[in-house]
């Protein structure tokens, strides 16, 4: 199934990938969070640093029709951005790369001293001069709220869009704290809602937040395939047809988030195209497939970014 943007829809300039800027039309099908390479202290012994690996699963993803993946590995995560470009060359699939900074817990001190001292600069240089340039913020809320750490790395996240015009992409906590997040970034901040990606939303099955944010204008991520512990491929199929009977399919992206090395040999990325791009179809119809793979994300991710 090949989608394109067709004549006349609306998207933004272009899209900010490791191979240089591309206009948002020219996306195709989007696995809109995802990650070829991860480290965290939270997993030992799960990361995700397999070279050859990360090119078998954009093959794969590209051979069931996949256009571009968005990695949402932030700095001091070992997202290995040299290796972006080459593997992007080698598969066909576009990839963009993140900038940003994760919850206080996946570092260790020495990079948590530094929170307050350059941030928002760090994160500009990553997406304007940076060898191989993100094309978003990744931050993190917390557990049904926002601690210090989140509040000043998305203090920077909004300076940095306010430079550039970056998307801010936020990982919710089990999905949780949804509007802290938009009243935090748009209503204290200054971001337009339109330029937040909100994460994880799966995961809490709560559809008056999930339709609070939509009406705000906010890009609702539904990210992942059940995991042992969060079974959300069921509700999935509620959440989305709450959202779209309301009128908001055009908040709606998908994700695989693919975070540790185990999970390759599960469903990885070719899971959100093979099995559930046919169920959405059959239960939703080609035209929400379409929207929600390609015309959204085409939205979601462009900007016009300075020269």
């Amino acid at each position: 199934m090949g989608f394109a943007i067709r004549p006349g829809e609306r998207v933004m300039s272009a899209v900010r990938t490791v191979l240089g800027d591309l206009p948002a039309g020219e996306l195709g099908v989007c696995d809109a969070h995802d990650h070829l390479f991860l480290r965290s202290p939270l997993l030992p012994g799960q990361e995700l640093d397999d070279r050859d690996a990360a090119a078998a699963e954009l093959r794969a993803f590209r051979e069931l029709g996949g256009g571009t993946v968005v990695q949402w590995t932030p700095r001091g995560m070992g997202r290995r951005l040299a290796e972006l470009p080459g593997l992007a060359r080698e598969t066909g699939v576009h990839i963009v790369a993140a900038t940003g900074l994760h919850q206080a817990v996946h570092y260790g001190p020495d990079v948590l001293e530094r929170v307050d001292d350059g941030l928002m600069e760090s994160f500009i240089a990553d997406l304007t001069t940076a060898p191989v340039r993100a094309g978003l913020i990744k931050v993190a809320g917390g557990f049904h709220g926002l601690d210090d750490h989140a509040r000043r790395t998305m203090a920077a996240a909004a300076g940095a869009h306010h430079a550039t015009g970056a998307p801010i992409a936020v990982h919710l906590e089990l999905g949780t704290g949804a509007m802290d997040v938009l009243d935090l970034l748009c209503g204290q901040l200054g971001v337009a809602p339109g330029k937040v990606v909100l994460g994880h939303l799966g995961r809490c099955p709560d559809t008056r937040t999930h339709l609070r944010a939509a009406r705000a204008g906010a890009y609702l991520a539904f990210d992942g395939p059940s995991r042992a512990h969060h079974a959300t491929d069921w509700r999935l199929f509620d959440a989305l047809t709450a959202l779209a009977e309301a009128g908001h399919a055009d908040r709606v992206l998908l994700g695989g988030d693919t975070t540790t090395a185990a999970a390759r040999g599960g469903p990885g990325m070719p899971h959100l195209l093979r099995v559930l791009r046919p169920a959405l179809a059959e239960e939703l119809g080609e035209d929400f497939v379409r929207q929600v793979l390609v015309g959204n994300p085409a939205r979601a991710f462009a900007a016009d970014w300075p020269r």
